[in-house]
């Protein structure tokens, strides 16, 4: 029999097929870059979709696109067999199982960086907000009510910001207030070149007492979940102010309730909570509200238009690249690995449980195919193991239908 490609056989699948699913409004930038690719089969929904409406959809996906009201559960994914890649359009992933996702062989992409300036803008603006009491002055003077007072009313200029996490919002925040004259201490769990004259201190319980106004830019994880209780709280400096938008989980609201109530800290703003609505139909709920110098937001430090919009083309471009490459740098649930194209071979993508054997299961077949090898790479994550294959043009027949029969196999797909 002659040598087949796998272009001969039709296997590779037309850009213009592959079905793309955003939901809840996710920016126009991203359905423009997917077009300007030649992904033209795009279906863009305004709102979060759920229980049946949401597996009917999934179920005709090969992309999917969401941000943070859309929850991909194991049972959502279970009906989802054409999904090859989700983008969560926003820095959280926590919507989506991750775990299920990769054993299916779908790799999850988000853009923890484009919104960077717009959250450290908001946390500045609540600074000033906080330290002259403006959210109280503002609310008594469309009440009809004439504030004029300079009590508990401060510069930023001479005071000292905390900042918890100096990765790339709280560095950009230390940026910004130097330039309002502050000084600025920061704790992270990693060593980090300051910006400035920042200054990294030991620990946190070595940062609490000395800052004016103390801000939270970690993930949230079994280390950061209750970080800020009740004992933290109480360490801080008398009159302080705190500034969450990280996660709702990493401060123990009711602690900060009532220190706030015992009038310890001097204010408050918090942009993320514990339980935050599914919607915008939903009330709000929360021990903080009420209370005076207290800067309540829903969940909106990356919510400008420049954001997302910076966002809309960060993941978009991740899912392309993958689509197109195999690439799956910037992955959170998946062995981060790229190829550059070779316009030579052929590429296959093999993805596997994670077993010992697998690599070399993969290359009999391809030395039994009669496949030369241009180009391979392998990364494994504790569960998931993923190879990019660039093999010549010309091989024996069948050569996918033999990889899916390796043993251990998820999913092979053919590139190009």
């Amino acid at each position: 029999m002659p040598p087949m490609t796998i272009g001969d056989r039709g296997l590779s699948f037309p850009k213009t097929k592959i079905r793309v699913l955003l939901l809840e409004g996710v920016h126009d930038s991203a359905v423009e870059f997917f077009t300007e690719q030649g992904y033209t089969n795009v279906t863009r929904f305004d709102r979060a979709l759920e229980g049946d409406d949401l597996r009917a959809e999934l179920a005709r996906a090969h992309m999917v696109g969401i941000r943070s009201t859309t929850h991909l559960t194991a049972e959502a994914l279970e009906v989802a067999d054409k999904l090859i890649a989700i983008g969560t359009f926003c820095i959280g992933t926590n919507q989506v199982d991750l775990r299920a996702a990769a054993r299916r062989g779908v790799p999850v992409f988000n853009a923890p960086h484009s919104n960077t300036r717009s959250v450290a803008e908001m946390v500045v603006a609540e600074m000033v907000m906080l330290m002259r009491g403006l959210g109280d002055k503002n609310t008594r003077a469309h009440q009809g009510v004439w504030d004029k007072s300079a009590r508990a009313s401060y510069e930023l200029r001479g005071k000292t910001l905390g900042i918890v996490g100096y990765g790339h919002i709280g560095s950009q925040v230390s940026i910004l207030a130097e330039a309002f004259g502050m000084r600025v201490l920061y704790h992270d769990v990693l060593p980090r070149l300051p910006m400035g004259n920042a200054q990294q201190l030991p620990s946190l319980d070595a940062l609490l007492p000395k800052v004016d106004v103390l801000t939270l830019h970690v993930p949230e994880d079994p280390s950061t979940r209750g970080l800020i209780d009740a004992e933290r709280l109480a360490r801080m400096r008398p009159g302080s102010h705190l500034i969450n938008a990280s996660r709702g989980s990493v401060v123990d609201i009711d602690a900060l309730a009532d220190a706030l109530r015992r009038g310890h800290l001097g204010g408050a703003a918090v942009d993320v909570f514990p339980r935050e609505p599914a919607s915008n139909k939903e009330p709000f709920e929360s021990p903080l509200r009420g209370m005076p110098n207290v800067i309540l937001t829903p969940h909106i430090g990356g919510s400008t238009l420049e954001a997302q919009r910076n966002i809309g083309i960060e993941v978009a471009t991740k899912l392309v690249l993958f689509s197109d490459q195999g690439s799956t740098v910037g992955a959170v649930n998946f062995p981060n690995l790229s190829l550059p194209p070779d316009p030579r071979s052929h590429r296959l993508l093999h993805v596997h449980h994670n077993r010992p054997g697998v690599l070399a299961a993969i290359n009999r077949v391809l030395a039994d195919s009669g496949a030369n090898i241009n180009g391979q790479h392998l990364r494994t994550s504790p569960e998931v193991g993923y190879v990019v294959v660039d093999v010549d043009r010309e091989h024996g027949p069948d050569l996918k239908e033999r990889l899916q029969a390796v043993p251990e196999t998820i999913r092979v797909r053919v590139l190009y």
